[in-house]
């Protein structure tokens, strides 16, 4: 009989049909090269769909005075990608197991050029603000992505590795944030404000690249089926909305600080950064730092529990929120930078626990229906089903908690000159944030399972 790589490398263009990454003798033979393959082009992809999707996080940065956009503008110009690309993580996630994980893959990364052309289209003096909204909205295709590569990758591994896999996954994804900031702060320092077109137009060849990888490398597999009865199930169960809510706590601030942190330096310490390049010096450390923190939530998740590992980095969320608020009080940038880059990097090790949760709620109650008689088999697409569902709801309100860190921000300066009222918003959010974890999930006398 044929080994899993064998029959994936007759079929690259169908379906894998003999898929058990639960059975360790299938996974050594070959299952688990097959699953790395397809975990690197998905990184691939989705680290280009981030830096799509953050691309304005940076762009705004070159919009001076001859743009006639203030501050409060700007935030509107970051909020608007991040809030249609949480729109499109649901419908992403399922079009994964409408026309296979592969075949997805290649079609998304090729609508990253929609963007990334018009950014470069647009971009000068005069450009009306209406013109630049419709275009940094339409960047939301690529945070669209993440939902996709997500629920494709959790199909692959094996329970016991999923915190790794899905942490690595996202982490790389993650990774194109700080990229593209990297991107923008060399163009700022090379090129000049004057030629903001140039950061778009650099991922062109990148995005090609990510679809042919995609279109020559990767697999579909047949066991990921469309099932919108899937949707409806977690939709009804309340460990979904809960899961949601941790998700907006973790990566709804990553994403959220990701794009206004640049702006933030700008309006706070206006006399400090008072160039676009002193603050894109600064922008992307942060989220490098939270985006390789992210695998590590996941590995620290697989050896002691997503909830207990989440539960803490929410009580140092709230720490780093306080010290933040601390220093913006004070007018220290210092203990600002720390306070923030404390943020970055336990979001980052909170996104990798949240998501590790989503699968292990499920595996843990197949655990239970297969003790109480039920089919294995049946209990376990049922648990991989409704985990690759739930991957794409949280996923999808998660990333809305991206446009409510702009929208306070945005009102915060607006109302106080300051962000101090944004920072008490967040800090009190992952006070809720660690209290709720405790409550569902660790709790004596719970009635969750355990083991999550």
């Amino acid at each position: 009989m044929a080994g899993p790589a064998a029959a994936a490398g007759r079929a690259r263009r169908r379906s894998v049909t003999d898929w058990r990454p639960e059975d360790e003798a299938f996974w050594a033979a070959g299952g688990a090269a097959v699953a790395r393959r397809n975990l690197v082009l998905s990184v691939l992809s989705e680290h280009v769909g981030f830096s799509v999707w953050s691309l304005w996080s940076v762009l705004v940065l070159f919009l001076g005075p001859e743009y006639h956009i203030d501050a409060a503008g700007k935030f509107t110009l970051t909020a608007l990608p991040t809030a249609l690309g949480a729109t499109l993580r649901l419908p992403y996630t399922f079009a994964v197991a409408r026309f296979g994980g592969r075949n997805w893959t290649v079609v998304s990364a090729l609508l990253l050029l929609v963007p990334t052309l018009l950014a470069g289209a647009v971009l000068h003096p005069g450009v009306s603000y209406g013109t630049l909204l419709a275009v940094a909205c339409v960047a939301g295709v690529g945070g669209g992505n993440f939902a996709s590569s997500m629920a494709n990758i959790n199909a692959f591994y094996p329970q016991r590795l999923k915190g790794w896999a899905l942490g690595v996954n996202a982490g790389g994804g993650n990774l194109g944030v700080p990229v593209v900031q990297l991107v923008g702060l060399l163009v700022l320092a090379t090129a000049g404000a004057g030629h903001p077109r140039l950061v778009p137009l650099a991922y062109l060849p990148l995005i090609v690249l990510a679809a042919l990888g995609a279109a020559l490398r990767m697999d579909n597999l047949a066991s990921l089926s469309s099932d919108r009865r899937a949707l409806r199930e977690v939709a009804g169960d309340p460990h979904s909305w809960v899961m949601s809510l941790l998700y907006i706590g973790t990566f709804g601030s990553f994403i959220g600080f990701g794009f206004a942190f640049g702006q933030v330096l700008q309006v706070q310490f206006h006399d400090q950064f008072d160039t676009p390049v002193k603050a894109a010096y600064l922008t992307f450390l942060g989220p490098l730092l939270g985006s390789l923190a992210r695998p590590v939530g996941g590995r620290m998740a697989d050896r002691w529990g997503g909830a207990r590992v989440t539960l803490w980095t929410f009580a140092a969320m709230a720490a780093g929120a306080g010290l933040v608020l601390a220093a913006s009080r004070a007018g220290s940038l210092p203990l600002f930078l720390t306070g923030f880059t404390a943020l970055f990097v336990l979001s980052g090790v909170g996104n990798g626990s949240t998501y590790t949760m989503i699968p292990a709620v499920f595996q843990a109650r197949a655990r239970s229906a297969v003790a109480s008689g039920a089919d294995p088999e049946t209990a376990e697409h049922d648990a991989r089903r409704r985990s690759s569902a739930l991957i794409g709801l949280a996923g999808a309100i998660g990333a809305f908690g991206g446009v409510l860190v702009n929208i306070a921000f945005r009102q915060s300066f607006l109302a106080t000159a300051t962000g101090d009222d944004a920072y008490l918003a967040f800090l009190a959010v992952y006070a809720v944030c660690s209290a709720v974890t405790w409550t569902v999930y660790l709790r004596p006398g719970r009635s969750a399972p355990g083991g999550i």
